[in-house]
């Protein structure tokens, strides 16, 4: 196991003890007058939303109406609820610890398939004994077409977008790109079971959708099986399956479902509607909901959220880093530290997309953001980079985003050249409008 699964303060491990006593510590701020434990109740306590401090002292100091707002900090509908999700991680953890010589997934030949490699060591840790396959093609970013060329047309922005940064040349992104269409080309020949490990954003679910469709066209294992997750208890965001210890991703193979054939039918639909140059018929498989997959809507949504918006161009992820850049100038690791944790309202970013982003947004003929040359040489998290009067007009709504000079960018199969119309979203209206 790695320190990382021997440290008791993980976010996502519960300690009962450590919550009772946040509890008594609650209420006893609350009946001392604390304002902060009365905005605790507001935020979290159903019945306390619109009551004066007073009003809550007076119907809700109790150590039961406490609990409550702890277990609902900790994204668990009740106290009950928070004692068996620990009594539930404790049995996992105890097992995993206990039977090491038993493997969950021995009884089928089994390949893991996941869109990073965040839970390769997890999966070792928490007792899976299948291979391992890293898909992580961010078909969330760049050009997604259905042209012959598609993959070399995938490496080259892949490349030039995150290599240098990354620390990967052409040859190496190749190499990685073609070997995780390899991998996937031989899979349901070479394995009896497939797990398919995804969460709820746009960067999983579009990767999903691809599995899915390959699978569909060109066959399927004997068990094809998704694990997926759109939340898990813990005291800070869940962003992904990624940031958790190995007992639970027990938990959550025990929660894993059959690929059914309306699943294979809805990833197929969503895969070549991603490819379009014409984003509607992606937006109508997300209008019509997913019952199949129920976390793509959203994440198509979140998706499409990255056109220009109609109201002054910005994608959605730049309109985030402007409004942060109110205040003054901030380290762009800074400024993607606040996305994920706070702003972002369906975090799917990695941080070497967020560091194209924000270079291509200081590449523009007029930009809204500028570096701060005392920065320059830092690593990128550390460079600063600040608003610019232009960035500010376009906040006003003065400006619009593509009348910049921005360089030319992709949604899917959706392409932005500036100065040029194109597809937009309209958040108002919540679907794409050619403006």
């Amino acid at each position: 196991m790695t320190d990382r699964d021997q440290r008791n303060d993980d976010p996502f491990r519960i300690n009962l003890e450590q919550q009772k006593k946040r509890s008594k510590d609650l209420l006893k701020g609350l009946k001392a007058g604390d304002p902060a434990a009365a905005e605790r109740y507001r935020r979290h306590h159903p019945k306390a939303r619109d009551m004066t401090a007073g009003a809550i002292i007076g119907h809700l100091a109790r150590l039961t109406d406490a609990q409550l707002v702890v277990a609902r900090e900790l994204r668990l509908p009740s106290w009950p609820a928070l004692k068996a999700h620990v009594a539930e991680m404790e049995t996992s953890r105890s097992a995993m610890e206990n039977d090491r010589n038993r493997k969950l997934d021995r009884d089928a030949p089994t390949l893991h398939i996941r869109c990073g490699s965040d839970i390769k060591n997890a999966l070792n840790a928490a007792g899976f004994a299948g291979d391992f396959l890293e898909y992580s093609n961010p078909f969330c970013q760049g050009p997604v077409t259905g042209d012959p060329d598609w993959l070399a047309q995938r490496i080259a922005f892949a490349s030039r977008a995150y290599g240098k940064a990354g620390g990967m040349t052409v040859a190496g992104v190749s190499r990685k790109m073609e070997a995780e269409e390899a991998g996937l080309a031989r899979a349901a020949h070479k394995y009896d079971r497939i797990a398919l490990w995804f969460e709820h954003d746009s960067y999983d679910q579009l990767i999903l959708a691809r599995c899915l469709a390959h699978f569909a066209e060109h066959g399927a294992p004997k068990v094809l099986e998704l694990v997926s997750a759109d939340r898990f208890p813990g005291s800070m965001r869940f962003i992904g399956i990624g940031q958790l210890p190995p007992e639970a991703l027990r938990l959550l193979w025990a929660q894993r479902q059959l690929v059914a054939a309306s699943q294979f039918e809805f990833g197929t639909r969503v895969w070549q509607a991603l490819q379009s140059p014409d984003p509607t018929a992606l937006h109508e498989a997300a209008r019509t909901s997913t019952p199949a997959l129920p976390q793509m809507a959203g994440a198509i949504r979140r998706h499409l959220q990255e056109l220009p918006s109609t109201a002054n161009g910005t994608a959605l992820t730049e309109q985030l880093t402007l409004d942060s850049l109110q205040d003054g100038p901030m380290p762009m690791g800074r400024i993607f530290r606040d996305l994920m944790l706070d702003k972002e309202p369906l975090p799917w970013l990695g941080d070497l997309m967020f560091f194209h982003i924000t270079k291509e947004m200081l590449r523009s003929k007029e930009p809204a953001v500028r570096a701060d040359p005392a920065t320059a040489e830092e690593d990128w998290p550390r460079r600063r980079i600040e608003l610019t009067d232009v960035g500010r007009a376009v906040l006003a709504g003065e400006r619009d985003y593509l009348s910049l000079g921005a360089p030319e960018r992709w949604v899917g199969g959706v392409r932005i050249e500036t100065g040029k119309r194109c597809w937009r979203w309209d958040e108002t209206e919540g679907k794409p409008a050619w403006r």
